[in-house]
């Protein structure tokens, strides 16, 4: 895995190694089915590869199919500026902005570990789900 600013984005790229164990644990197999994860841009977004290798970006939550955007190569970065104070550590929103939650307010937000990223993108996924198919 590779981390670091890239302009004005913080990147995180999966090795390729990684990319299946990190898609299922995200359940991007579930949500995006036929993409595999290969890594994060600014911490909202992944970035998605589709059977052709192509690449997308779509926000972690709500990962849907109506959300992918495309992204051309050379928005991949290959020289990211490592910056050890947010090496392993994930920006998220206590309440997905998805749900109401406000981008504005420091207390909407909290820094997390890959693990604990990976359980709650599955879980507000499932929620939103639930709530999709319910109508909401």
């Amino acid at each position: 895995m590779r981390e670091g600013w890239w302009n004005d984005d913080y990147y995180i790229l999966f090795d390729e190694s990684e990319v299946k164990q990190r898609t299922e644990r995200y359940g991007v197999d579930r949500h995006l089915p036929g993409f595999t994860v290969v890594g994060m841009k600014t911490w909202d977004d992944f970035i998605v590869r589709d059977g052709h290798r192509a690449l997308f970006v779509v926000p972690t939550v709500p990962l849907t199919p109506r959300h992918l955007k495309p992204l051309g190569a050379a928005n991949v970065p290959e020289d990211l500026s490592r910056d050890a104070r947010w090496e392993g550590k994930i920006k998220w929103w206590i309440k997905p902005l998805i749900f109401g939650g406000d981008p504005q307010d420091p207390s909407n937000s909290t820094w997390i570990s890959l693990e604990e990223h990976a359980q709650l993108v599955r879980w507000w996924n499932d929620k939103y789900q639930e709530i999709v198919a319910a109508g909401g």
